[in-house]
């Protein structure tokens, strides 16, 4: 992890109805970093996320976000630092992509406020940036799944948050998609943003991220560069069939293929 800490996770703990969940989870991320957290159905992905967002606050341990705890930030507050991407749905209602995007600045707004111009030109520049500017006057219904999440990505950008939250954002696109949405996700990294990710694919975080987050049982099991967390045995063992790793060069570089055995 980079010298910098945006966020961390020290000693949480959660349980539902009783049921232990997460148990002694430590984890921190800063910038330019995509984490991928992987595990089983489960593992506790989701109950981690809530807790980092402050959707949840019943956990023992804590969560700082900048070095404040999260439990004691505004809603505005948790706005300016953290922003969540769900997984592409169907939408309720049939808004167009620039008033999709301006949704992002919900928690930053005063109550009853609408956005100005120059909120306007931060959703032009942002939908430029992701390559989307082409669909701003189009209904979020008649978006395929990778434009969407490309939307729900840029309306997480509105929201000029330092942290990125993103739940398994490839799920249900095409491999042409997956691909373009994530190459946009690592870039987005490089240029100082914190990601943090979930997948049910290890490909995504040999591909994408710069960490491996391993969650089993509530806990992590490992916590490294893609190529050193995640070992055959180890995902062998996660997901209980026989998992074999290799190489791909292509152009000059070598890139990790991981393929189901037997």
């Amino acid at each position: 992890m980079t010298g910098e800490t945006r966020i961390r996770a020290r000693g949480l703990g959660f349980s539902y109805g009783g049921m232990p969940v997460l148990a002694q989870v430590d984890f921190a991320a800063g910038p330019s970093e995509v984490v991928a957290l992987l595990g089983p159905n489960g593992a506790g992905k989701s109950t981690l996320f809530r807790c980092l967002l402050g959707l949840l606050s019943g956990y023992s341990g804590s969560v700082e976000l900048g070095g404040a705890d999260v439990r004691s930030l505004s809603r505005r507050e948790l706005a300016a630092g953290i922003a969540y991407i769900p997984q592409s749905v169907a939408p309720a209602f049939n808004h167009t992509v620039t008033e999709t995007v301006l949704m992002g600045l919900a928690g930053r707004l005063r109550a009853f406020g609408s956005p100005d111009a120059g909120h306007r030109d931060a959703a032009r520049a942002v939908l430029e940036e992701l390559g989307i500017a082409h669909l701003r006057d189009r209904g979020f219904a008649r978006l395929s799944g990778g434009e969407r999440q490309l939307v729900l990505l840029a309306r997480a950008l509105v929201q000029d948050a330092p942290v990125l939250v993103m739940d398994e954002p490839a799920a249900n696109l095409d491999y042409g998609n997956r691909h373009r949405a994530l190459t946009r996700v690592r870039a987005l990294a490089e240029k100082g943003y914190t990601v943090i990710l979930s997948t049910h694919d290890p490909e995504d975080a040999f591909l994408y991220a710069t960490r491996a987050v391993v969650l089993a049982g509530g806990r992590i099991i490992a916590d490294a560069p893609p190529a050193e967390a995640l070992a055959p045995e180890l995902l062998s063992g996660l997901y209980g069939i026989e998992v074999a790793l290799g190489e791909i060069v292509y152009k000059g570089k070598k890139i990790p293929a991981c393929v189901p055995g037997g």
